[in-house]
Formats: C-alpha cells, structure tokens, sequence
C-alpha cells in the first residue's frame, strides 16, 4: 500500500522533516513517497490509497485508488471547496484536537491584553514610562461578564473551559447545540444566534469557513452586539465582515478585538486595523507550539494504524458540512 506524504516539511512545522522515517519505521509494509509540488503529486498521487496532506483539484482528479485523506491542521476548507473531494467516497479526517488548547490559552492571551491594555504596557515599558494614573479605571474585569463562542467544537469547548475558570458566564450557539459541555450556561442552534450576541460582553469565532458561516457575522450582527463588547476571531478569516467590525471599532459601539485570522492573509498593509489602538493582532500562529506539532502527527498515525487494522477512524470529517 503506498501513502503520498503531500504536506511539505518546511512548511508544516518543526519536527515534520523526520515524520517519514518514525512512520517507515512504525509501518514497514507501507510505502511512504514524498511529492510536495503539484506536478510531482499528480504523478504519484495515481497508486496511492492514503494522502497525508493538502492537494489541488487536478492532482485530486489525478487518483485511481484513493480512499482516504488526512488534513494535518484543523480547518478543511481547502479540500472541501474542491465538489470532487466532497461527492467521492474518500474519506477525510483532520486533527482539531491538537489545536485546541493553544488556540484556547491565544484566545485569553488576547482577551487579557485587551482587558488589562497589556500591548500599551509594553509600549510604556520601551519607553521607560511609569505612570500607574494612566490606567485607573481603564481594566476590564472578566469575573462575572458574559462570554458567547461561535461553534463549540473542541475548540470552541477548550475556550470555555478557560472562560469558565475565569467566572465568566457562558453561552455558546452551534449547528449541533448537543455538544454541550458542562462549563456552558446555555448551548443553542444556530438560530439563536443573534440573541446571544446580545448577551456578549466577549464573543468568541472558533468556526470553521463554510458556506453557512462565510460572512455570518455581518454588519447587522455586529450591531447586535452589546455596546462596548469584544470580538475575538481564533478560528478562521472572512467569518466576520472586517469592513463593518472597523465601523463598530471607530464607533465605540466595540471595545475592541484580537485577531489571528483574518480574510486576507497576510493583513493587506493598507487595513485600517493595523493602526487602531484597540485591535490586537497575531499573524494566524495561536496553535504553534511543539505539543501541537507532535499531537497532528500522532493523531495521523494513529489513524494509519486504524485503517491498516479496518478499524474506525478519528476525526472524520463531514465533508458537506465543511467540518
């Protein structure tokens, strides 16, 4: 059985580079073969029966034994807008669990620096500049105001533990409201999603991209949200219209947002988001420690060791849903 190894090391992470030999190692009847340019994976990908991996649609096409494919990250957006992977019979996992305490911890990271003005501390402290008046009355306590999270996948249910650890009130809303977790308040479907931005003082994207959530906090949804609320965006860019979100910043009518995704990666150095003094911005890295690294690999072997062993996989994704 051969296994088309499509995610490049350079670009994947640390570690990535000495993936294959721990898996030859692991799985000496398997072939693994390294093709990470588009043309090398089309004429490699014909044979393979597993991809581990990003692919394009022609490399996609170019399969005749495919049956399984694995996403190393979180978000499959890259392979489900491609109809031909959505209408096969191939089966797609990825690896959200590796990803969700970082992203968890990134997302307080933001929230206590927008909270505590710990980015304008920082510049003080550059400057030498000790001046405790200039805070008063500035913090925002966490204690007892509301958090609502987008999507409570493991993501969306790592940032509510935190917040509950943090005695905030939480709601969240989902397109499966079962999957609720004890640190909840209340879970719903997603049509009660603009009565819960009401309730925000904090709101919280942990959605995947799809068509259903593509621009789903717009203009209108904004101004749902509490006067002086937060919007935190952890999960994915283009969820949240970014023009109306700078509106509500310039406004007043929000407090302020951390952003590790945005619609357009790299922020485009013209956006007004740059410069605003209550937007904290991180270049889509919330997840990128070492523990995350090792953690996707270990979840695609494991699953290597399932599908040698028929037995059921982890993480497989819903392909029409997008997660």
């Amino acid at each position: 059985m051969k296994v088309l190894m499509a995610a490049d090391p350079k670009l994947v992470g640390p570690g990535e580079a000495g993936f294959v030999r721990e898996l030859e190692a692991a799985f000496p009847d398997v072939h693994f073969e390294e093709a990470y340019e588009p043309e090398a994976q089309k004429a490699k990908i014909r044979d393979a029966v597993v991809v581990y991996g990003w692919t394009t649609r022609e490399v996609f096409l170019a399969a005749e034994r495919l049956r399984w494919m694995h996403c190393p990250g979180t978000g499959v957006d890259r392979m489900t807008k491609i109809s031909e992977v959505v209408e096969s019979d191939v089966v797609l996992t990825n690896a959200p669990l590796a990803h969700a305490n970082p992203m968890a911890d990134h997302v307080f990271g933001l929230v206590v620096s927008l909270a505590h003005r710990l980015w304008e501390m920082r510049d003080d402290q550059r400057e030498r500049r000790w001046d405790t008046g200039k805070y008063s009355g500035r913090f925002v306590e966490l204690s007892g105001r509301t958090m609502g999270i987008l999507a409570l996948g493991d993501i969306g249910k790592a940032v509510a533990r935190r917040a509950h650890g943090f005695g905030m009130e939480l709601h969240a809303v989902d397109k499966y409201p079962d999957r609720a977790t004890m640190e909840l308040t209340d879970t719903w479907g997603l049509q009660r999603l603009d009565e819960m931005l009401g309730l925000c003082d904090w709101f919280v994207v942990t959605a995947p991209v799809t068509s259903e959530t593509l621009r789903m906090i717009d203009r209108r949804r904004i101004g749902l949200l509490k006067k002086g609320a937060y919007v935190i965006v952890i999960s994915r860019g283009g969820i949240v219209d970014e023009d109306a979100l700078v509106d509500a910043l310039r406004s007043g009518h929000l407090a302020g947002a951390g952003l590790d995704a945005t619609a357009e990666e790299p922020l485009p150095r013209e956006s007004p988001l740059w410069d605003m003094e209550n937007v904290v911005i991180s270049p889509h890295a919330s997840a990128l420690t070492m523990e995350m690294y090792e953690g996707r690999r270990q979840i695609f072997k494991e699953n290597l060791r399932r599908f040698l062993a028929n037995e059921a996989f982890i993480n497989v994704c819903d392909k029409r849903d997008g997660f």
